[in-house]
């Protein structure tokens, strides 16, 4: 039992694969999908989720209940852990260029059951942030709507019966009902982004890569029209006195720190994207530690220009730069183009996590963990097109019923668990398997795996003590899934029995 429970994919040395080569690795690389992303492709995927929420819906939130001013300093914790997480996920994506991320690399390492464990919570991580992300899309789109009807002098702003999530957590976990109907932007987005996925690889990275232009340029405008107003007075007290358990002082820090991970949680998407890699070992960790370089730079800046120009505490809303523009009439036409850069910025996430969640679901139906046809790719577009669509449903279910809070801090504890075990698994690696060529190496191993493991615990704690019962009942019904389906179907366990 033990055995089949910890049982590891062999892996081999991947060869160098190309435009419309096939890897024959026993990983059982995505033979089928089109192998057409560039280093170019890979880089622009990053940032278009990496750049997103963060900026436009979870730093205001951080800022306003947990972090305050030094909501800088929650970043660059959280940038460090990635740093860590990312020099490791580099490695593992060079040398196992498969559409699975962390979930194949913990088969490859630790095992079945924790590759389960992985994987179930890459579906939390990337199908809990299409939800929160949409979200905080319907926010902007409402901001949007608002403007337009300014212009124009109509009424166009949805009802709140509309735009907002029905259900909402308490504080001690209980779902009670806000009176509304859905958030019916949220499932609109999520469903046209969900059909651009079905639709083709290239066509979503031509589509996203237009719109991580559009949202740089924007957010390089905030940035640079937005410096004059800043008042350092609001950056004053810069850790703001504690108030509570993770509510300002240092503790609000680390745990800001743990919300704002979930800026972050894009780069690890690019790993999802290997399968369709024309060259994975060179272009995934430039990819990966390329855009997570670019992301953390611009999200410090906005950090510092966001709390410099309104008090903290008015920034939990969800559209929290507009939310600060408004404070300043001068820069009317600038909250209209932030607000529909945002839009745009938002959707690019939506889109690329979607990616992300197909890819994971394909990834463990081709190993037997789910059912078979999820790892179907469809005959014309070359897509996982089954678990696109469920991905995309079982998103916008979420997205429409759920707010963004919550959500938010569930995406980073998944996040931060498979975070850990890549920084685990690229070490046990380098001693099970030496031989194996490894196109790019982790420098200082010890070093960055086992800080980057301590790290990421460390925040995944801060986040669980308050959200315990939501996770622990996200792993037990994973658990029921594997136990029932999964380890009866697994491939890996027919081929050793």
């Amino acid at each position: 039992m033990l055995k089949n429970l910890f049982a590891t994919h062999p892996i081999q040395a991947s060869p160098h694969v190309d435009a419309g080569e096939l890897p024959h690795d026993s990983l059982q690389g995505e033979v089928s999908l089109k192998r057409v992303l560039t280093a170019r492709h890979l880089i622009m995927l990053g940032i278009g989720a990496v750049i997103g929420a963060g900026i436009f819906v979870i730093t205001g939130q951080a800022a306003a209940e947990h972090a305050g001013p030094a909501l800088v300093v929650s970043f660059i914790v959280a940038g460090i852990a990635c740093a860590f997480a990312g020099l490791c996920y580099a490695e593992f994506a060079a040398m196992i260029p498969v559409s699975g991320s962390a979930y194949a690399y913990s088969y490859a390492t630790l095992g079945e059951i924790v590759a389960w464990f992985i994987g179930w919570n890459l579906v939390l991580e990337y199908l809990f942030a299409v939800a929160t992300v949409a979200a905080g899309w319907s926010g902007y789109f409402n901001e949007c709507l608002s403007i337009l009807g300014h212009w124009t002098g109509l009424s166009l702003s949805l009802p709140d019966y509309l735009s907002s999530a029905p259900l909402k957590f308490t504080d001690t976990h209980q779902i009670v009902t806000t009176g509304s109907l859905v958030n019916l932007p949220a499932v609109l987005i999520v469903s046209a982004l969900t059909m651009l996925c079905y639709v083709g690889i290239t066509q979503s990275t031509f589509v996203n890569s237009l719109i991580v232009t559009i949202k740089v340029l924007v957010i390089a405008l905030f940035l640079i029209f937005a410096f004059r107003f800043i008042d350092p007075a609001n950056w004053h007290p810069f850790i703001p006195p504690e108030e509570g358990p993770g509510r300002f002082g240092t503790s609000g820090i680390f745990r800001a720190a743990v919300l704002v991970f979930f800026s972050y949680v894009g780069f690890d998407a690019v790993s999802t994207a290997a399968g369709e890699a024309k060259n994975p070992q060179r272009d995934m960790p430039i990819g990966i530690l390329g855009s997570l370089l670019v992301c953390t730079v611009l999200y410090i800046a906005m950090a510092l220009t966001l709390t410099g120009i309104a008090p903290y505490r008015m920034l939990g809303t969800p559209e929290p730069v507009a939310t600060a523009l408004n404070l300043y009439p001068q820069l009317t036409w600038l909250k209209a183009i932030v607000s529909f850069g945002a839009l745009a910025g938002l959707s690019s996430v939506i889109l690329v996590m979607l990616l992300g969640t197909s890819r994971i679901f394909f990834s463990m139906a081709k190993d037997g963990l789910l059912p078979k046809g999820m790892s179907r790719v469809h005959p014309t577009h070359r897509t996982p097109h089954v678990a696109t669509i469920i991905a995309g449903v079982a998103a916008l279910v979420i997205a429409g019923l759920f707010p963004v809070s919550i959500l938010g801090e569930l995406v980073s504890m998944g996040t931060l668990l498979a975070f850990t075990t890549v920084c685990i698994g690229v070490l046990i690696l380098r001693y099970t398997r030496p031989e194996l060529p490894r196109s790019f190496r982790v420098p200082g191993i010890w070093v960055v795996s086992v800080l980057g493991a301590m790290i990421c615990l460390y925040l995944f704690w801060q986040s669980f003590r308050a959200n315990w019962p939501l996770m622990l009942g996200w792993t037990a019904f994973g658990m029921l899934i594997y136990a029932f389906y999964g380890y009866s179907h697994s491939k890996l366990r027919k081929q050793n029995s």
